[in-house]
């Protein structure tokens, strides 16, 4: 197996893919939060404001789920997104015990933002890939997780 940390890890390792997933994440982690960092903002300030982006307005519980982060966190990030005016929170009239966030337009200016550093770690990560392979990866990776997360 060619791998670049073949000569440092034994073979029965370096050729799992469990592994090779995992190493690519640790990566792939790592150039999308510096990626981000360039524009002041973190993974969960994207996956919140394109869940925003994408389904409206809705409650910080139903927002934590679509997103995939615990409610704490979420209070955490909506925070420092209310503190820039990327979303706003307010009373739920239905039930005045949830605030509703809903996206700002100074938020969407930033999800592109934050969506054109994305592309570029995403083509930093993937460069040795072709546009075909790239595509294919990605179906593997989808098929893979959706398994898993039925």
């Amino acid at each position: 197996m060619d791998t670049p940390d073949r000569d440092f890890v034994p073979a029965r390792l370096a050729g799992l893919p469990s592994w090779l997933i995992s190493q690519t994440a640790l990566r792939a982690g790592r150039l999308v939060s510096d990626g981000l960092a360039v524009v002041g903002a973190r993974g969960y300030h994207f996956r919140l404001l394109a869940t925003l982006d994408e389904f409206g307005a809705t409650s910080q519980a139903s927002l934590g789920r679509r997103s995939g982060i615990h409610v704490s966190d979420v209070v955490a990030a909506l925070n420092e997104l209310a503190d820039r005016d990327y979303v706003t929170r307010e009373p739920d009239p239905a039930d005045r015990r949830r605030n509703v966030v809903t996206i700002t337009p100074a938020g969407r200016r930033q999800l592109r933002r934050l969506e054109k550093q994305l592309a570029m770690a995403q083509d930093d990560l993937l460069a040795p890939l072709t546009a075909d392979e790239r595509e294919q990866l990605s179906r593997l990776l989808t098929r893979v997780l959706r398994h898993h997360s039925a």
